[in-house]
């Protein structure tokens, strides 16, 4: 079996992003006790990383680097935004440990779409959002191995994702 559309796809892989020094630093390790496993084409990864393996079959060693373009997009400036402080004031919340530059904080735009921001600076009245992936602007270089492929279950594909072993267990 091959890695293609509707397998259920188990593999490990570090993840490197050069930092500014042109060296590269480990972000992220995935290792044979852990395995990352996904369904190839609704994976939720980037494109440019399901393009890459594409086609690999179990056992398969690869290593590739994803441009910014296919991976989480380019560095947005307008993804910098200011928010008024009363936005973060929460019942049975603590701002100021909320509001520490780095924090990651999840919240909701208008949409009512999830996302995920990062405190950046903190103002007298306002609080500086960022809310790029942490990976934006990133070229990121994976290395890893296919352990195991499978056919994705009708189930797991109308879900869209795994269950089961390293899957999403529904209660």
């Amino acid at each position: 079996m091959k890695v293609e559309k509707n397998n259920v796809i188990a593999l490990t892989y570090s993840l490197r992003i050069p930092d500014t020094d042109g060296e590269t630093d480990v972000v992220e390790v995935v290792t044979e006790e852990d395995p990352m496993y996904f369904i190839q084409g609704i994976s939720g990864l980037p494109e440019g990383f399901e393009n890459q393996i594409e086609g690999l079959v179990a056992g398969d060693i690869f290593e590739f680097t994803v441009a910014p373009e296919e991976g989480y997009g380019e560095f947005d400036e307008e993804a910098i935004v200011e928010l008024p402080k009363a936005v973060f004031q929460m019942e049975d919340v603590n701002q100021d440990e909320l509001l520490q530059i780095g924090n990651i904080i999840p919240m909701t735009n208008e949409d009512g779409e999830r996302m995920h921001g990062q405190v950046v600076e903190i103002k007298d009245d306002v609080v500086v959002m960022n809310f790029n992936h942490p990976l934006a602007g990133k070229e990121m270089h994976f290395k890893g191995q296919i352990i195991s492929i499978r056919p994705a279950t009708a189930e797991e594909i109308s879900h869209g994702h795994v269950h089961g072993a390293g899957g999403v267990h529904h209660h």
